[in-house]
């Protein structure tokens, strides 16, 4: 074993631990429905290439559901409208935002799993002056495609702010 290596890699980390950044690197988010009782959980990991996301869900209407993080760190049942839009700091339309993530699919049981890698934001974007949370949306996202019965030429306002997924089924702070 090449000891310098070995220190040099502890020092690193102490540095990490001592600045307060080992904290910035992963955070998490305990996902409640609108009852308050605990349907899930999310967790972000900061890696080389992008941000690593885990999340298990339970107890969710079977099917597709939109999944973003939203820009606001607060979640007031029942419609959780109190965690805004969706996390979108380079002011994006749907489905460009940062806080545009992959759909969670909920099985027969309604129980969901998913993990992840994104590369367009950093665990530490998250922790703004207001922070962020992790929205479990009703129905599917449709990633800003037009529905058939709105088509037009564009998109339209809806489409373009929140992919049609409609309500909020859940939502958790993410903390760190």
């Amino acid at each position: 074993m090449n000891h310098a290596v070995l220190a040099a890699g502890g020092l690193v980390l102490f540095s990490l631990i001592a600045s307060g950044q080992a904290s910035a690197q992963t955070a998490k988010a305990e996902l409640r429905n609108a009852q308050g009782e605990a349907v899930g959980s999310a967790t972000l990991a900061q890696e080389a290439d992008g941000v690593r996301i885990t999340v298990q869900a339970s107890r969710l209407t079977p099917g597709p559901h939109g999944f973003h993080v939203h820009a606001v760190g607060k979640c007031e049942p029942p419609a959780f409208t109190s965690a805004g839009g969706h996390f979108n700091p380079r002011g994006q339309s749907h489905p460009n935002h940062a806080g545009d993530l992959p759909v969670l699919l909920a099985n027969a049981n309604g129980n969901a799993a998913l993990t992840f890698k994104t590369d367009r934001f950093k665990v530490e974007d998250l922790f703004d002056a207001d922070g962020s949370a992790f929205i479990i949306h009703a129905a599917p996202d449709n990633y800003a495609n037009i529905p058939k019965d709105r088509y037009r030429p564009d998109p339209d306002a809806a489409t373009l702010a929140t992919g049609d997924a409609g309500g909020r089924a859940a939502c958790g702070v993410i903390t760190r």
